[in-house]
């Protein structure tokens, strides 16, 4: 059992998984209107046993009001719930956005969706995430960044030192203390002691449909194949490069007329979107880990 609160407002968003029995529906809803809640929004997910003899999986988002109640009768509850049934259980409060703290590289086009998402409103509905501000190993997405009113951070890697400016990356976090971390054509491969400090709440792009094509050089490994579609995948981070729970992809179809240039250009058009949409279902607490996989409510 694992239970954890982050504050934020009226409305919680409640994340459940569990092995699946008869119930489990029924003793959630009950225990938030027990507690002066109501549900504004419910989905579930049952999967089935693939092995005789043991449970299916169950999965649930609620969003609930926390009404006449209060947030840490609430949390009693669903604290005592995990423990007699064995659950796991994450409730999110929504009085603040999550900081959302962006690396980036030469490429802009990622942190520039980003961006302009951000100023719309439009990261994670009504409360969502909030850019606290932006690191890249390059000036050129500076103006655009400052323009909006955020911090931007240049750290090259200059003279070679690559473990220097990986403990400068990891100072940057430290001060910014965000509860995201988006790696928007980053380019770079993090180290492992800094992937396991925002294990779980640390989202990357990968130019490429995974597990096809991991690695450098996606769209020249996909021309070279021949593939009639071409794709990207937003997905945590791990230690493993390019290996983590996928959150989202989506594709595009190419022929023998697209070149590198072609693919690269219809990619740089799948990447804003897939990008922008991991973000945002991770902010609505849309997205449940099941070791190597995810369940993401839409």
């Amino acid at each position: 059992m694992e239970s954890e609160i982050a504050h934020s407002g009226e409305n919680c968003r409640v994340l459940i998984s569990c092995a699946d029995g008869a119930g489990i529906i029924a003793a959630v809803s009950g225990l938030i209107a027990e507690r002066g809640g109501n549900i504004l929004d419910a989905d579930q997910h049952t999967e089935l046993a693939t092995e005789p003899g043991t449970p299916g999986l169950f999965f649930m988002r609620v969003v609930a009001e926390v009404g006449t109640g209060s947030r840490e009768s609430l949390q009693t509850g669903f604290d005592e719930l995990a423990a007699r049934l064995d659950m796991r259980i994450s409730l999110h409060w929504g009085d603040r956005p999550d900081r959302v703290a962006i690396l980036s590289g030469p490429e802009t086009h990622c942190l520039s969706d980003l961006l302009w998402r951000w100023g719309q409103g439009e990261l994670g509905g009504l409360v969502g995430g909030d850019i606290v501000g932006v690191l890249s190993n390059h000036d050129s997405g500076r103006a655009m960044t400052e323009s909006m009113g955020v911090e931007y951070a240049c750290v090259p890697e200059s003279g070679g030192d690559r473990a220097a400016q990986e403990r400068a990356v990891g100072d940057w976090l430290d001060r910014v203390r965000p509860d995201l971390v988006v790696l928007a054509r980053y380019m770079r491969v993090l180290p492992s002691w800094l992937v396991e400090r925002y294990d779980g709440r640390m989202i990357n792009i990968h130019h490429g449909f995974l597990p096809a094509f991991a690695g450098a050089r996606p769209y020249h490994q996909a021309h070279a194949r021949g593939v009639k579609l071409i794709g990207a995948t937003s997905h945590y981070v791990t230690a493993e490069l390019d290996d983590g729970p996928i959150i989202a992809q989506e594709t595009a179809h190419v022929s023998h007329r697209d070149d590198i240039v072609s693919m690269k250009r219809l990619g740089r058009d799948l990447e804003r979107v897939v990008l922008a949409r991991a973000v945002r279902q991770h902010l609505e607490r849309r997205v449940l880990v099941v070791g190597r996989r995810t369940v993401v409510f839409e």
